[in-house]
């Protein structure tokens, strides 16, 4: 069985290269479903032309594999609702000193 705080723990090893917070922290992940020995992570970017993105869904997909259980990754990227710092944790706020 996979465990949800396994996931979320891997989410929070994933970063935006250009951003030194998570993807996790960041508000970047709209939706995490687990079924079976499946993984489906709806994400977002900063930006929807983000020239990082194919490596940064690369990753995510790579290391929610490594979790034990996960036989399968998807990650679905979408941009509606478009990412805004709102939905970032309190600590990336404080981390990049928004109020």
């Amino acid at each position: 069985m996979i465990e949800k705080d396994d996931v979320v723990e891997v989410l929070k090893n994933c970063y935006d290269p250009e951003i030194p917070i998570n993807i996790w922290d960041l508000g970047l992940i709209y939706d995490l479903k687990i079924e079976g020995g499946k993984v489906i992570v709806k994400m977002s970017l900063t930006a929807p032309g983000c020239a990082m993105g194919g490596m940064i869904t690369d990753e995510v997909k790579a290391k929610l594999r490594t979790v034990k259980g996960v036989e399968e990754a998807d990650v679905d990227l979408v941009f509606d609702p478009p990412w805004t710092p709102d939905r970032m944790s309190e600590e990336a706020k404080a981390h990049l000193g928004i109020a």
